[in-house]
């Protein structure tokens, strides 16, 4: 089922939005080389605790993991897609690294996600960092009222495979609500004028996943979380929480 939130809900929302967004600034300001994944995952937790906020991911178990999700952050290096589970690996010069942070506070849910690189930056990395900006871009330009899910998966895909990148099958975005992951979902990739007509007072978490080497494919690590791509090639996500309004897409996990 799909809530379709009021005014005040929305604006309400934009509270856990803002703490993802500072958590996600304070996080990639704090990623240089040597700076461990753990210390990383610190860092969004001190951002948290003092705004007030709890964690959507810390303890979360869906079906298919083995254990609960033990950090507030999931941290992806190089090849590793999402769901990366913050270690003890420091980061190194030229690392591309995603991060997924989200927030609960007063009752609602926020959740966003950024690409960036550590020290010198492989021209290819911030090639595909780009595009997928631009393709959330895109994904969200397209979040209007009586548009369709398929409108916005057709404006993520065609940004995503016009550079030649994959696109990992069967992951994308969601609904976002009391919780983090709620109907419907949001395909990366789909035909325009299919799916859920969109309506004022739905909100959205459009989050593109891209690889470097052009494959959907992917594996998944022996910790039940980590995807990462098969031949070894980059990866980049990025991710807003966006309110479908009368007077366009909201973007509620913006700075």
């Amino acid at each position: 089922m799909v809530e379709l939130k009021t005014e005040r809900s929305i604006a309400e929302m934009r509270a856990p939005g803002r703490v993802v967004a500072r958590a996600l600034a304070s996080v990639r300001q704090a990623a240089r080389v040597g700076v461990s994944l753990r210390d990383l995952d610190g860092v969004a937790r001190e951002v948290l605790d003092a705004a007030g906020a709890t964690s959507p991911f810390l303890g979360y178990r869906p079906e298919f993991a083995p254990v609960p999700f033990p950090a507030v952050i999931c941290a992806s290096v190089n090849d590793a897609i999402v769901h990366g589970i913050p270690n003890d690996y420091r980061l190194r010069d030229g690392d591309l690294v995603s991060i997924d942070c989200g927030a609960k506070l007063g009752g609602w849910a926020g959740d966003a996600a950024v690409s960036f690189t550590v020290g010198r930056a492989r021209p290819a990395d911030l090639r595909l960092i780009e595009t997928a900006e631009e393709a959330l871009a895109a994904g969200i330009a397209a979040a209007l009222p009586g548009n369709r899910i398929g409108d916005i998966a057709h404006a993520v895909g065609t940004v995503c495979r016009a550079a030649g990148y994959g696109i990992p099958d069967g992951f994308g975005g969601h609904g976002v609500g009391r919780n983090m992951h709620e109907d419907p979902g949001v395909p990366n990739e789909g035909r325009p004028g299919r799916g859920m007509k969109l309506r004022p007072g739905m909100v959205l978490a459009i989050e593109p996943m891209l690889v470097a080497g052009g494959t959907d494919d992917y594996r998944c690590d022996g910790d039940g979380w980590t995807l990462r791509t098969v031949d070894g090639s980059r990866a980049a996500h990025v991710e807003h929480t966006v309110a479908i309004t009368a007077d366009g897409p909201q973007i509620l996990t913006a700075p």
